[in-house]
C-alpha cells in the first residue's frame, strides 16, 4: 500500500464523505497493527476523533487528558499511520 503521507488525511475526509473504502483501508491499521497494541491512548484518540466524530476538547474530556495531548498524540497517530499505509 502506497499512498503518501497526506494521504491519512484524505482517506480520512474521504471516509468522513462517506466512502467505506477509505474506512476499510484505516481501521486495520489502527487496530491490527496497530496503533493499538502499540500504544493504546493514541489509538483511542484516533477513534474518538476520527471514527467518532468528537472534537479535541471532547476527546480531551473522555480520555481525562489535556487538550495539547490530544493533539501530540494525534500528531505521533499521523506519523504512524503513514508510515504503514506506505508499506
Amino acid at each position: 500500500m502506497s499512498v503518501p503521507s497526506a494521504g491519512i488525511t484524505t482517506l480520512l475526509k474521504a471516509w468522513r464523505r462517506g466512502n467505506q473504502k477509505a474506512l476499510d483501508r484505516l481501521t486495520p491499521l489502527v487496530y491490527d497493527h496497530s496503533l493499538a497494541q502499540l500504544d493504546p491512548r493514541r489509538a483511542q484518540v484516533v477513534e474518538l476523533r476520527f471514527f467518532g466524530g468528537l472534537s479535541v476538547e471532547e476527546t480531551a474530556d473522555a480520555l481525562s487528558v489535556s487538550a495539547q495531548t490530544v493533539m501530540r498524540d494525534w500528531k505521533l497517530a499521523r506519523a504512524w499511520l503513514g508510515r504503514e499505509l506506505r508499506r
